[in-house]
């Protein structure tokens, strides 16, 4: 991302860090922020923070060959006495405090939304902007899927950039006449101070369950790394006296957020408690449709999204707009208008008589639920295409074979993104559990004229696992391929290639179409 315009006295900068030790001239300009020393350039600052695999501090000769004038570490470090150098506590947290500096605070001039939870973020996140456009708001996005704003879509590394790259993403998106932001806030952003000197103007919590314990180890870390946005990022700076928490109060640490939070709080669920809450719920494998009670009255709803969790996501979104004072009828009419997420429960149309989906759900919780909707909506039987990722949590591995195999009439059990880990290993995790719960293990041959036990099969290759798992529907089956979603590559070992799950069941089912 580029930076400001013109340049910022270093003293300046440092004016919200906690400086342990620093040698230089505070009056220096620097002309730009860096925490990859392959980008800095001539009058740049660079901030050597730990990466998940590489220390920035071995790359400070690097930045300053590249012409920075300026470093921030953590540790002790001497070099030309051209080089101002400033030693911290908390090299991350002090990369965001000056990202907000050098940037000009763009949270200020933007009406700020965050979403965390484990699930719901990323569907949540477009109906929040379906109903912002609907009133005519100009809205950016910053998500698992995209960043958005202005008619332009840029690729999404990750869900929350890092904290210098966000700040010159909002002060683009201010620049350019944005008036909203929604922001999808992941458990890594916060832990690692991405959004530490963010103010938000509402904040919503979707639920919690398991998910990147690779990173946290137990669910108590990620619970108090999800907690902070409602806890720690509201009620402070310029938006304190507006700032309102949205909660899911039928999710257990939605509960115990509600009592932790110093904001006002309106709760969402099914529950009577609850200030905004859905009624007379109709689902089917179309859509889903219902009533919203509100404290400001009532509306009717219906929606291409499917499922229960995805009510919940429309109530959550209804709670959001609620807490910016969006009215009602422009609420209604922004779920309406929203015709789908890329890579959520993502509908393959078809003349085979079959509903084929493909859907992001990676985690035990998110593939328990798509299942749970399906299963109920489904005539015939149900098809689960999936796998789990490799160098990520390996307890879930078995418990999301098992939850498969207990909701799912046949379970094909492929790769996702293995990255390092041999495919072969990760799938016999998941069969460890899928066995547990279906007795029968077809071989790929055996499915060729398709299947009347309840079973699985193992196929490694996620290009064959899909057409094996569609060549084995019949018309009346649901089949759901599972795991990546939006994603349009798939990380073997250290490289990635392209590999889009709709691209692959579209090609499938057009073959099969033929041949009927």
């Amino acid at each position: 991302m580029g930076g400001t315009d013109h340049g910022m006295k270093l003293g300046l900068l440092l004016e919200d860090v906690t400086v342990k030790h620093f040698i230089g001239l505070e009056d220096q300009t620097i002309d730009s922020i860096h925490y990859d020393s392959r980008t800095v350039t001539p009058g740049g600052l660079f901030v050597a923070i730990q990466g998940h695999t590489r220390d920035g501090y071995a790359y400070i000769d690097e930045a300053i060959e590249k012409g920075a004038i300026a470093i921030l570490t953590e540790k002790g470090w001497s070099g030309p006495p051209s080089i101002s150098v400033a030693q911290v506590e908390n090299a991350r947290l002090a990369l965001a405090a000056l990202s907000s500096a050098f940037y000009g605070e763009p949270f200020r001039e933007l009406c700020m939304i965050g979403i965390t939870g484990t699930n719901g973020k990323t569907t949540t996140a477009y109906l929040i902007e379906s109903i912002l456009n609907a009133v005519g708001f100009k809205v950016g996005v910053i998500g698992t899927i995209n960043y958005r704003f202005g008619g332009e879509s840029f690729t999404s590394p990750v869900t929350t950039p890092e904290s210098l790259d966000l700040m010159a993403l909002l002060r683009k998106m201010a620049d350019s006449g944005s008036t909203h932001v929604v922001l999808e806030v992941s458990s890594h952003a916060l832990d690692l101070h991405r959004v530490a000197f963010c103010e938000f103007d509402v904040a919503g919590f979707t639920n919690l369950s398991r998910d990147h314990l690779d990173y946290h180890h137990d669910m108590e870390a990620y619970w108090r790394c999800k907690r902070e946005l409602c806890v720690g990022r509201l009620g402070v700076g310029s938006k304190s006296g507006r700032a309102v928490a949205v909660i899911n109060w039928d999710d257990p640490k939605g509960k115990e957020l509600y009592t932790d939070v110093s904001v006002p709080c309106l709760r969402i669920g099914l529950s009577e408690e609850c200030e905004i809450r859905a009624q007379d719920i109709n689902l089917t494998v179309d859509g889903s449709s219902g009533r919203v009670r509100t404290p400001e009255g009532d509306f009717d709803f219906t929606s291409s999204l499917v499922g229960e969790h995805n009510v919940y996501n429309i109530l959550s979104a209804t709670g959001i707009a609620m807490g910016l004072r969006v009215p009602l009828e422009k609420i209604q009419k922004g779920i309406k208008d929203l015709h789908g997420v890329p890579g959520r429960l993502e509908s393959m149309a078809n003349d085979l008589g079959l509903s084929v989906f493909v859907d992001y759900a990676h985690t035990p919780d998110a593939l328990k639920n798509v299942l749970a909707v399906l299963r109920r909506l489904t005539s015939g039987r149900v098809i689960t295409i999936f796998g789990c990722g490799g160098d990520r949590d390996r307890d879930k591995r078995p418990m999301m074979g098992a939850t498969a195999g207990r909701l799912s009439d046949l379970v094909v059990v492929t790769s996702d993104n293995p990255r390092t880990e041999s495919p072969e290993a990760i799938v016999a995790a998941i069969v460890e559990g899928a066995a547990t719960v279906q007795g029968h293990q077809y071989e790929a041959h055996e499915l060729a004229k398709g299947f009347e036990a309840r079973g699985y099969v193992v196929e490694p290759d996620r290009r064959k696992a899909i057409a094996l798992g569609l060549g084995a529907a019949r018309s009346g089956d649901t089949v759901i391929i599972a795991g990546k979603g939006h994603e349009t590559y798939q990380i073997v070992g250290e490289t990635t290639t392209p590999f889009d799950d709709r691209v692959e069941a579209r090609r499938v089912l057009e073959k099969l179409a033929m041949i009927i």
